[in-house]
């Protein structure tokens, strides 16, 4: 998948708070990660993720949340 200018990240919310998801802007870090694709980050630097070709945001080791799939979509 060729990098893209950013996604937007869902982030679910905890189980029984009734809150809506939050939506993260993440866009190119100029690294790539262990298989090779782009590493994207949050404007913090504290949401780490890589994006598959389905769209699927895998945040990388030691990024904060227990979740390993998010939604993504592409920024124009």
């Amino acid at each position: 998948m060729p990098p893209t200018e950013g996604y937007a990240v869902t982030l679910p919310t905890a189980p029984g708070t009734h809150a809506p998801p939050q939506v993260v802007i993440v866009t190119p870090t100029g690294t790539f990660g262990p298989d090779g694709r782009p590493v994207y980050a949050d404007e913090s630097g504290t949401l780490l993720v890589q994006v598959t070709a389905a769209g699927v945001a895998e945040p990388l080791a030691g990024c904060p949340g227990a979740h390993v799939c998010l939604h993504a979509v592409p920024m124009p």
